[in-house]
């Protein structure tokens, strides 16, 4: 037994170890307790310990961008996602990520049937063909963020509309001129992905006829017109939440007839109406 200056770590149950352990971020388990010893590593190998992978703060303190888009990196990432699969034995119950590839979310879709909550943001290389199985097997699908990935199609949101009924929240952001200006300097970003716009106004129609059972909904810097954000918020009546800015091609008086109908919003966030003046 350690002395009460000097305690013997070593004594602690896998219980308490879990609960200590479960208090810190995915990161700081990695980059801490696992490199300690065995004992702390196979405990932050726990099942119980995997089922959320949550990278959003580690992405915002860092200062690197560049070094996000290259092969390199989404390798890691990609890497990163399956180990913790492996160590959830398929419980993975929350994917917040960026810079993922279809590879790592097909093995995420294949094996994590009870994932409610995915975020693949700035993720140029996730395509139909992960996006396909995700709808498929992940039915219990509550979340999903797919901003800024410009190759998840309508025809994704239509797969994941028709098989996840549960899903209430959808984040379909695109980047704001001032990123994609600042991006152009960066060797591993495509030109035509900076250069790249989703019909605003196809999302619209199909986030109305195939996610109409939305409650939170985010569609910044979207090219959407009033007619079609009128047809959306007809069909998508259960709306509590709306981010629309920097949808440069909404007015004033199309957003205030559009949401009067909505009697459940409880919030909203619209464009800047007098910058899109100058459009």
């Amino acid at each position: 037994m350690g002395s009460s200056l000097h305690p013997d770590w070593t004594e602690l149950t896998r219980e308490c170890l879990i609960d200590i352990f479960s208090r810190l971020s995915m990161g700081k388990r990695w980059d801490g307790p696992m490199l300690v010893c065995k004992k702390w590593m196979d405990v932050c190998q726990d099942t119980s310990l995997n089922t959320v992978l949550d990278l959003e703060a580690e992405f915002l303190s860092s200062t690197d961008t560049t070094y996000w888009w290259s092969p390199e990196f989404e390798e890691k990432v990609d890497s990163t996602i399956r180990a913790v699969v492996d160590q959830s034995q398929g419980e993975l119950k929350e994917l917040r990520v960026r810079h993922c590839t279809n590879q790592s979310l097909s093995y995420v879709a294949d094996r994590c049937p009870n994932l409610e909550v995915l975020w693949v943001k700035y993720s140029p290389k996730v395509t139909i063909e992960s996006m396909r199985k995700v709808a498929s097997n992940c039915n219990k699908l509550k979340e999903l963020d797919i901003s800024c990935s410009y190759e998840i199609s309508c025809e994704c949101m239509e797969l994941v509309g028709t098989n996840c009924k549960n899903l209430q929240v959808l984040k379909r952001n695109l980047m704001p001129p001032s990123e994609a200006a600042r991006l152009k300097r960066y060797a591993y970003v495509q030109q035509q992905y900076l250069s790249f716009e989703t019909l605003g106004n196809v999302d619209a129609y199909t986030i109305g006829r195939h996610l109409s059972q939305l409650k939170h909904l985010e569609l910044r810097n979207s090219t959407l017109t009033d007619k079609a954000f009128a047809h959306l918020c007809k069909r998508c009546s259960n709306l509590e939440y709306l981010d629309l800015v920097g949808s440069r091609y909404l007015t004033s008086v199309g957003v205030t007839n559009a949401t009067s109908s909505l009697k459940n919003l409880r919030e909203i966030k619209k464009p800047d109406f007098a910058a899109t003046l100058f459009y």
